[in-house]
């Protein structure tokens, strides 16, 4: 960072270019820091926050970072957002007041007379048109209705099923007394009231922005969210556009793909594939072809299908092929015909029972996955649960998803991606029609930190590193750079794994001189304390003189950086295996450990006597706690915790001695520091386990290595304390 800092100094005070990001890097393609810092021709610089990517400097970005992080200002995008929250806010409150609107009618409302006002330009609606007249036939509604249905022909909406279902959907525009009659406190009718708004606050300050299709659907989306229920009233939980942007990008949505999503809600899915497709688009014949031809859509409930079909008309795609149907009652093969090569969702939540398994999320991925063309790309956004799977019905849905179709991975999602509604998401991509390899190697990544926090009276909104984090999981997912496994876990699955990175993370850091040193003297302070309350018989026929023997004079080694780490498995390694059944307070005081799950003193609880009939756990073993993952070496017999729950898990192996198991018990620790009371290991997933060890040059364990470390760990330790006596004895 110094040298970059000095650089840029003297490009500002020496060039043209007065100001001049500089970015230090350091570490490895896995384990890195990028700091960068902005430096003027004033002798001033600022040092920034850390990134993931160099994503914030490209042309597009670098403005906004410029806006956001040197002068810390708010960003055009900023204001624009905050003042569509603002809107929704108000907008939310005039329905509420005036309209006395049911949650399933508001955004109905709103749909249609935004279609009335995009009859504007072609002379089919005129706002002051709307005179509160109360002839039948003349009244508000009336006008609103006729501009509706001249906006859907005009967009040649069809069959005409189709079109008389969303006239028939808007129809509270017209059949409202309360909205057609004039308010006293208005002076007009809400109607009016309403279409004056939208065409101030939307039409005027939004729509015609270069960037008008975003904000328009960001302005549907905060104001369902604001109203306090409206999606989940619906039975829908609408897709906030950052995640819905984020799945076109993970399964690569090109101008040539045909997208479905048979759950489509307001059709955010398909605008933002919209969206990205016609980027990219090379002709005006291309884009007429995606818009009329490329993209699918069902929605069940018949409002959200209206919403759902007004917003595509608005983005000038007028003949949409939205269906308003169940799709879990489609013929896969029938839907598959629509050539779909991208297949998108976000399905009803938690709709799922023992009684009907039909509704599950997993039941809605599989019936997708079997409705897309062989090798399509697919990406669903469910709750974490789903991919536990702890029903036998929600175990069965991922073994036959597995025989017919490829998992790609899993992202965990910010647990506030829905915000106010309480459900943690991950996003699930998969590639249809071609069988799980068993060889396959998933990607699991830990997404929760990215980038967007919640604000008080705001919601969700873009925090500053967003753009950043987004590129770094984008890198990481199509395999760009490499990341440290607390970010991203490669691993193959089983149906019956939990298909989350929680459940494959293993920590892949190399532990430092620090960690052995913090265990090492643990250990020797748990032996020191054993002594001082005369309990040194443990050790005697321990090893305890056999190792003082042993440990000899120091030898030098490589350090911990220098030498090749590699990954295994603990189950290739170790024999696991738990106590019999025991409970300490059925113990009397005595001369035997009683090991259990604590963190401390080496996991032992108290000192008991040994009951009649029963045998000690033999020595020579790492023990680990199922609920902290606080492992140690065992270098006497002991009563182990047994039982339920939370029975600590023996590790034994003919490799283990007193000192190379110190070792390998910090590195266990490492790695099993994820668990917790509510997700506790046992026997079968500490096995699976992976754990970090130095190798040799095959490649192997390196065991001799570990415990000459841990000798030389311990003569340095004794050397110190002796050391300490030396020097309180000179002071007596």
């Amino acid at each position: 960072m110094n040298g970059a800092y000095f650089y840029a100094k003297h490009i500002a005070q020496s060039s043209s270019f007065k100001k001049v990001f500089a970015v230090g890097v350091s570490g490895d393609e896995k384990h890195h820091e990028i700091t960068p810092l902005y430096v003027d021709d004033r002798e001033g610089y600022k040092e920034l926050p850390d990134l993931e990517s160099f994503v914030s400097f490209s042309p597009q970005n670098i403005r906004e970072y410029y806006t956001r992080y040197v002068l810390e200002e708010e960003t055009d995008v900023e204001k624009t957002t905050a003042q569509i929250l603002k809107d929704a806010a108000e907008l939310h409150e005039y329905l509420r007041t005036y309209g006395t609107l049911k949650d399933q009618d508001k955004p109905l409302v709103v749909a249609g007379i935004l279609l009335a006002l995009d009859e504007i330009e072609y002379g089919g609606f005129i706002i002051d048109s709307l005179t509160g007249d109360q002839t039948p036939g003349m009244r508000d509604g009336d006008k609103l209705m006729n501009a509706i249905k001249g906006r859907l022909t005009r967009s040649n909406v069809g069959p005409d099923a189709k079109k008389d279902k969303l006239l028939s959907e808007f129809s509270i525009i017209q059949t409202s007394f309360r909205l057609n009659e004039k308010n006293d406190t208005l002076g007009k009718t809400p109607l009016k009231y309403y279409t004056e708004f939208l065409n101030e606050k939307v039409f005027k300050n939004i729509k015609y922005q270069k960037t008008s299709e975003d904000f328009i659907g960001r302005f549907y989306g905060e104001f369902m969210s604001y109203s306090g229920g409206d999606g989940q009233t619906l039975g829908i939980i609408l897709t906030p556009r950052h995640i819905t942007d984020l799945m076109c990008d993970l399964v690569d949505v090109g101008p040539d793909d045909v997208v479905l999503d048979p759950t489509c809600g307001t059709a955010g899915f398909l605008i933002s594939a919209m969206h990205r497709m016609l980027s990219m688009a090379d002709s005006d014949q291309q884009r007429r072809n995606i818009k009329k031809k490329q993209l699918h859509g069902f929605e069940l409930q018949s409002n959200m299908f209206a919403v759902a079909c007004a917003n595509m008309i608005l983005r000038r795609d007028g003949n949409s092929n939205l269906e308003c149907c169940d799709f879990l009652a489609k013929n896969p093969a029938q839907v598959q015909m629509k050539g779909a090569t991208v297949g998108l969702m976000n399905p009803p939540y938690s709709q799922g029972t023992k009684a009907d398994p039909s509704q599950y999320e997993l039941s809605f991925i599989e019936h997708l996955l079997d409705s897309l063309t062989l090798g399509a790309r697919a990406a669903v956004i469910v709750p974490q649960s789903s991919m536990t799977g702890k029903s036998k019905a929600e175990q069965a849905f991922k073994a036959s998803i597995m025989k017919r179709h490829t998992l790609e991975g899993v992202i965990t999602c910010n647990p506030d991606t829905f915000y106010g509604v309480g459900t943690n998401p991950v996003i699930a991509v998969f590639t249809a029609g071609e069988p799980h390899d068993p060889d396959k190697v998933c990607k699991f990544i830990d997404f929760r930190d990215d980038g967007y926090e919640v604000r008080a009276h705001v919601g969700l909104v873009e925090g500053d590193s967003a753009k950043d984090k987004k590129q770094h999981l984008l890198d990481v997912w199509n395999g760009r750079v490499e990341a440290p496994s607390k970010f991203c876990v490669k691993s193959t699955v089983k149906p019956d794994d939990e298909w989350l990175h929680s459940f494959y993370y293993f920590n892949d850091e190399i532990p430092t001189d620090a960690d052995f040193e913090k265990s090492i003297g643990d250990y020797l302070a748990f032996e020191y304390s054993m002594v001082m309350q005369n309990r040194e018989y443990l050790f005697e026929n321990g090893g305890h003189d056999k190792r003082i023997a042993e440990l000899g004079e120091e030898v030098e080694i490589p350090a911990l950086n220098e030498k090749k780490w590699e990954v295994f498995r603990i189950g290739d390694f170790f024999e696991v295996s738990r106590p019999v059944a025991r409970n300490k307070d059925a113990y009397e005081i005595g001369d035997i450990p009683f090991v259990a799950s604590g963190s401390m003193n080496n996991g032992v609880m108290k000192y008991c006597v040994q009951h009649d009939d029963e045998s000690l756990d033999a020595a020579n073993c790492v023990t680990v706690s199922p609920v902290d993952g606080s492992s140690f070496y065992q270098p006497v017999a002991f009563l182990g915790r047994g039982g339920a729950g939370s029975s600590i898990l023996m590790l034994r192996g003919s490799m283990l001695n007193e000192f190379n198991g110190q070792f390998i018990a910090r590195i266990i620790q490492q790695t099993c520091s994820k668990y917790t009371y509510g997700h506790m290991g046992n026997k079968d997933s500490i096995k699976r386990e992976r754990v970090m060890f130095p190798v040799n040059n095959s490649g192997e364990p390196d065991y001799e290595y570990m415990e000459q470390y841990v000798k030389n760990m311990m003569l340095r330790k004794y050397r110190q304390y002796l050391a300490f006596l030396s020097r309180k004895e000179k002071k007596g």
